[in-house]
Order: structure tokens, then sequence, then C-alpha cells
């Protein structure tokens, strides 16, 4: 029996392999590159570790690809054998408990367990971080917030990974609303942690959704150095700072950024494909010619098109499809997420049938022109689409699009309603503004459609 650096115990064959397995943790919490090579240590130093088999397993079922599933079971049944030659500890089984129910596509279930565990244990940064994720694509803001809060009076900050925690507690801040707390401990972990890209990440979605783009760039570019060279998360990072150029109309710097930074080398990963997504439907909606960008972006979408692992993942796939003009592989993406929505026992289905599978047709109509199909698809849903996980920034994308569908299907009562709902959140932003005087104007208000684009006009230059 061992001690990991949290002081929980650890069952494994030596204090080398204990140490390997805490490389590997603090690896993973810093999203370093250098993770594999620290889980290969761990093996040679002990290759019976139950809970670094576990950890592999988690690692597998991260990457969202249903072709790793030979790998996780092989995986889960060496952890499971582990466990029961070394006598694990309850924690571990718990972990291992937790792996299986995932794996099956229980993810609610997994997240619940980590909660176990995180009730006797509270400086179980793996079942907090990965409780983090569950709740992250549950689309859960609340328990996003509160999981990290009920462990923090078991935190010190002269603990180790004290910084991660509190940038954890950041984001789901952000996400659950509260502005101005999510800053101060974004900007606390991130001063314990110039590493810590997530609490970095934390900080920049607080200016996205408080409308400082230039603060947002600047914050950025002050933190480069402890985030550049990061796993490929990095690349989300400068998604946030693109986005904030768009805002500022920076076109040239945005597409640049696309292209070498957020694309830069095209990774097939699912949250690298969803940023390139995301963000080349908004240059392109900014009144930009992007080329043929969405070639490679469907290129690799149509080998995923049935994998089904989540609703957010298939909509960015979807719009990789349609507007490539892949109209087939879209068609079978969208019966397919239908498809997955009939299934039960996994965690996933419910939000496929009743958000994935209507957002995933809803942005083929938008794509034929149907705005008015559109808007009949998501008006239902838009308030159901936090289901789909992500962030608030992430979903944007889509009640991005209903509006302009409002606009394009010269609904402009239905425009001037989301365009006005979107200026009181937005308060800050040029866009949402020009947004709102497009729908007065078109509703028939020119006095109030001018003083919406003075005043975007006004926010352009701040």
């Amino acid at each position: 029996m061992q001690r990991d650096a949290f002081g929980l115990d650890l069952t494994a064959a030596s204090a080398a392999a204990a140490k390997h397995y805490d490389d590997t943790v603090s690896g993973y919490l810093g999203f370093r590159r250098d993770v594999g090579d620290h889980l290969k240590a761990t093996f040679a130093a002990d290759p019976g570790f139950a809970m670094a088999h576990c950890l592999k397993g988690y690692f597998y079922l991260l990457f969202c690809n249903p072709a790793l599933d030979s790998r996780t079971a092989k995986t889960l049944a060496d952890a499971e054998s582990a466990a029961t030659a070394t006598n694990a500890t309850e924690r571990e089984r718990t972990h291992i408990a937790a792996l299986r129910l995932w794996a099956k596509g229980d993810l609610n279930g997994a997240a619940a367990r980590w909660e176990t565990i995180l009730a006797d244990h509270p400086r179980d940064v793996i079942a907090l971080r990965l409780g983090h994720f569950a709740h992250f694509y549950a689309g859960d803001a609340r328990k996003l917030r509160d999981s990290v809060a009920r462990v923090l009076p078991g935190w010190s900050e002269q603990q180790p990974g004290y910084g991660y925690v509190l940038g954890m507690l950041a984001f789901g801040l952000e996400e659950s609303g509260d502005y101005a707390a999510a800053e101060e401990a974004g900007r606390k972990a991130v001063a314990l942690s110039a590493g810590d890209i997530w609490a970095v990440h934390a900080v920049a979605h607080f200016y996205e959704m408080t409308g400082w783009p230039r603060d947002g760039i600047r914050w950025l570019r002050e933190t480069e150095a402890g985030w550049k060279d990061c796993n490929n998360f990095a690349y989300h990072v400068w998604w946030h700072r693109a986005l904030f150029h768009l805002e500022l109309g920076e076109h040239d710097e945005t597409l640049a950024l696309y292209d070498t930074r957020v694309r830069g080398d095209q990774s097939e990963d699912y949250l690298d494909m969803s940023n390139g997504v995301a963000l080349l439907w908004r240059i392109e909606n900014a009144g930009v010619n992007v080329g043929n960008r969405w070639v490679e972006l469907a290129d690799k979408a149509e080998k995923r098109v049935n994998d089904h692992v989540l609703a957010f993942i298939d909509a960015h796939y979807a719009m990789a499809l349609a507007w490539a003009g892949r109209v087939s592989a879209a068609k079978k993406l969208a019966e397919g997420a239908r498809a997955a929505g009939a299934k039960r026992g996994t965690s996933q289905a419910p939000i496929h049938a009743t958000v994935g599978a209507p957002l995933c047709e809803a942005i083929a109509a938008y794509r034929r022109g149907a705005y008015a199909q559109t808007i009949a698809c998501l008006m239902p849903i838009r308030y159901a689409l936090d289901g789909i996980g992500g962030s608030h920034a992430q979903r944007d994308l889509f009640h991005q699009m209903l509006l302009v569908a409002a606009l394009k299907a010269k609904d402009f009562k239905t425009a001037r309603g989301l365009a006005a709902e979107r200026v009181q959140q937005k308060r800050r932003s040029p866009s949402a503004w020009r947004a709102y005087g497009e729908a007065l104007a078109g509703a028939g208000d020119k006095a109030g459609a001018a003083r919406a684009q003075a005043e975007a006009a006004r926010l352009a230059t701040q």
C-alpha cells in the first residue's frame, strides 16, 4: 500500500510506481503532452496496478471514439483482475465500477459513483475531474459548480493540485452565471499555476460572456507562455481568442488563427473538429469567403457518422457535412441520431431523441435554405439545448443560427424577439446590436434600427 500525492491510499507495488502514477495524474490535470509517457512508466514499474489500468480506461473513453471500445473493454478486464489480485481499496473498486458503467454508455451512473467517492475522499482529484467532464456534457451548470464547492473545504492552498480545483470551480461559477466570482477564482488558480490551461480558459469564458473581447485577447496574450505547449486543448483556447477577434470585426486575424492554430494540424479529435466547425460557420456568417475549408472537416466527419457518442459531437459533424454538400452523409447521421435516441440504458439516448436529432434536422434545413423549417425545428428545443452539453459559448452557435434563420426567412417578429433577448444577455456585443438593428429595420422600426446600429458602432470602437 502506497500513498498518492493527495494523501490517498493507493494499491501499488512500490513508491516508484505510485510516483509515476502521480505524474500521470498531474499531466492529465495540466493537459500536458507527456501523459502517455508517464502512464507507460507506471506500468513498467507495476504491471498489475489496478488504478493505472482504470485510468487508462478512462483515457480511452475521453476520446469519445467507438473505435477504441475494444481497448476499453480489455483495460476494464485488466483493472478488475488487478483489483482482485492486489486486494484493491473500496475507493479504487468504486472507480472501476464507474469505468464499467461509462463503458456501457451510462456516464450519468459513472458520475454518481465519482460523487460517492468524493463524499468520503474530497481530494480524489480524478473523481473530481471526471465528474466535471460528466456534468459538462450533461449541460448541468449547477452540478458543474456544486460538485467542486462540496469538496473545497477538504483542500488548502498548501496542497498539490489546489490550483486545479480552483480552476474547475471557476469554470463552474462562470457557467452558472456568477461571473465576478469566476474571474476571481480563475485568476487565483493561474497565479498558483501559470500552466493551468483550464483556469485560463475559464477566465476567457468570463470575458466572452461579459462582452470584453479586447480584455480577453490581452488575457490570453499575457498567459500564453504558460499554456501554449499544452496538448490539443490549447486549440480550444486559441478558438476563444479567435472569437474575440471576430467580435471586433478583425476578420483577417480570425481566419489566420483558424488556419494556424484552431485547425493548424487538422486533427480528427472531436473537440478540435467542433472548434473548427463552430468557428468556420461564424466566420462565414460574418460575410467572409472561407474557400474550401469545409472539405477537410467533412472528410473527417464522414468517417464518424455512425458514432453517436454525444449529441454535441453529432451536431458539429452534421454541420461539417451539410456545409460541404455531403447531403446523404448528413441525412445518415441525422437518422442514426434518431435511432440512438431509441436505445435504452445510455445517458445520451434521451438527449439524442429530444434534442440531438431535431438539431441535426434544423442544421440540414438551414443549409438548404429552408429557414422556416429551421425555425420550426429549433424553437421548440432552444431551451433544452443545454442538454447536449458543452459551454454556453459553444452552444451559442445554435442560438445564433436560429436568429440568422429568422432574419433570412424575413420572420422579423421572431427575429426581433430573439435579438432583443440577445442584446439583454450580451449588452456589450456589437454583433448582437447589429442583428437587433437588422430585425428592427425589417419590422419597420427605422428609428429603433438606427439606435441599435449606432450602439453597435460605439461598442466596436471600445
